[in-house]
């Protein structure tokens, strides 16, 4: 049976923390890749190998104190809780899954605040971000209903 939830480009909202932060995220996305580890144990290896899952987003820059860019200045390496609602919505359901799960807040590599001229006045600096997701993600993460 095709999918009948197909994904688009307009809707999605990010919660961190408590926080809504969907009007300064241009870019949100789940990624996840082979892992790393030293040790890997024989079901991990079975299942075709262990996955390191990361949470990867663009933001406008802004540095007001109630902004995401501020948050992650004040709060690196603490892990908060996110919401991602592909679908947008404030309520999970079946044909509006949330996907929930714990990030360590981390500063950029790279630029962080600045960048290079533009003459649009409707240009905006922004910045990209990787959080690692330490629990990963997996069918639990996905939730259908505000108590599942």
């Amino acid at each position: 049976m095709a999918g009948t939830l197909p994904l688009g480009t307009r809707l999605m909202t990010i919660e961190i923390d408590g926080d809504a932060f969907t009007a300064e995220i241009s870019s949100a996305k789940l990624s996840a890749a082979d892992s790393d580890s030293d040790f890997v144990t024989f079901a991990a290896a079975a299942a075709g190998g262990s996955k390191d899952w990361t949470l990867q987003f663009t933001a406008g820059q802004d540095l007001s104190s109630e902004s995401l860019q501020m948050k992650i200045i004040s709060a690196a390496g603490t892990t908060v809780p996110v919401v991602l609602a592909p679908y947008g919505g404030a309520t999970a359901s079946p044909t509006n899954p949330q996907i929930e799960f714990d990030a360590v807040i981390a500063a950029p590599d790279g630029d962080f605040i600045g960048g290079d001229a533009n003459a649009s006045a409707k240009s905006r600096q922004t910045f990209s971000a990787s959080w690692e997701i330490p629990d990963g993600i997996g069918p639990s993460n996905f939730k259908t209903s505000s108590g599942s």
